[in-house]
């Protein structure tokens, strides 16, 4: 799992940093690459990446404000035009099939691939062989979800030591026992796969909120998450500003962090009135309160190992 910003401001674009754009990249996993949100000239940051649109086959937007959205319509036509074949999945609120099928409609953009858009309400969204992604409704000016992105578990290490011990040597039945509750040998013996592995290995959890105002509430939804991306629209003075326009302080995202018990923060979405010279206040005034923050800005990668 990597995740690289293609876009980190918040509102407008800056010089310094583009509009809301996340890359999730599941190439080892599942060959492919998850995005969140895709707000204007994600293209572009894109093309500064080594991402390949072909591979971008799931998206995921918070809510139907500009910043997010105004960079999909292209997006999903140039895909055509660049390897990408394989059906995309567009997850978001109420509003974006219409948003999706009018802006591609009234431009004249014909798709080579298959499309799917799918609105959604709180709860599971999405599962497949390795992951589920669960959507829960946050408290902004429109509706805006955060989404937690939940890593199956993996089977343990097979204890060869123990296998070894009882005289099974390595080979092609290492794999039957690993794959069957009971595998029989030759001589009649069953071996049943609970006894020759190990724990469980626990799947890695990212949870990625949208613009929202600080609640309570989304503390059990990222609760021990191993990465959580939350806005910082504004620095810890400006609470009332936060409440006022639906958005988070940095303090605020540090405290849910430290009350979820999560690995790591990282903040994002951050206002255009704040320069370069601005961030290192910005970074302190979180990690005053959750030491591990760090603060996003555009093309940066994360990787979040396996446990």
């Amino acid at each position: 799992m990597e995740i690289t910003f293609l876009g980190t401001g918040a509102g407008v674009p800056s010089k310094e940093r583009n509009v809301s754009a996340i890359a999730l990249s599941l190439l080892q996993e599942q060959k492919c690459i998850w995005m969140f949100d895709c707000g204007e000239s994600t293209q572009q940051q894109i093309l500064r990446t080594t991402i390949k649109p072909g591979k971008i086959n799931t998206i995921f937007i918070t809510h139907m404000h500009g910043d997010h959205i105004f960079g999909l319509p292209g997006l999903l036509s140039s895909r055509s035009f660049q390897g990408g074949n394989d059906r995309l999945t567009v997850y978001g609120p109420s509003g974006i099939k219409e948003y999706i099928e009018t802006s591609l409609k009234t431009s004249g953009s014909h798709l080579t691939y298959p499309l799917s858009i799918i609105e959604i309400t709180e709860g599971k969204i999405m599962e497949n062989g390795q992951f589920i992604v669960y959507a829960t409704l946050l408290d902004h000016a429109v509706p805006s979800y955060g989404f937690r992105i939940v890593e199956k578990d993996k089977p343990g290490e097979l204890l060869v030591d123990k296998l070894l011990e009882i005289g099974i040597k390595p080979g092609p039945i290492y794999q039957q026992i690993k794959d069957n509750e009971i595998t029989q040998l030759p001589d009649g013996q069953k071996l049943y796969r609970r006894e020759f592995i190990g724990p469980d290995k626990k799947g890695r959890i990212v949870s990625i909120l949208g613009d929202t105002r600080a609640r309570d509430e989304h503390q059990s939804f990222v609760e021990q998450s191993d990465l959580l991306i939350h806005e910082a629209t504004f620095d810890h003075t400006k609470a009332d500003l936060a409440k006022q326009y639906f958005h988070s302080t940095t303090t605020q995202a540090a405290s849910l962090a430290k009350a979820a018990d999560v690995k790591q923060l990282v903040l994002t979405h951050i206002s255009s009135r704040y320069q370069q010279e601005d961030q290192i206040d910005l970074l302190r005034q979180a990690r005053d309160v959750f030491p591990n923050t760090k603060l996003a800005y555009d093309f940066y990668h994360i990787q979040i190992d396996s446990k």
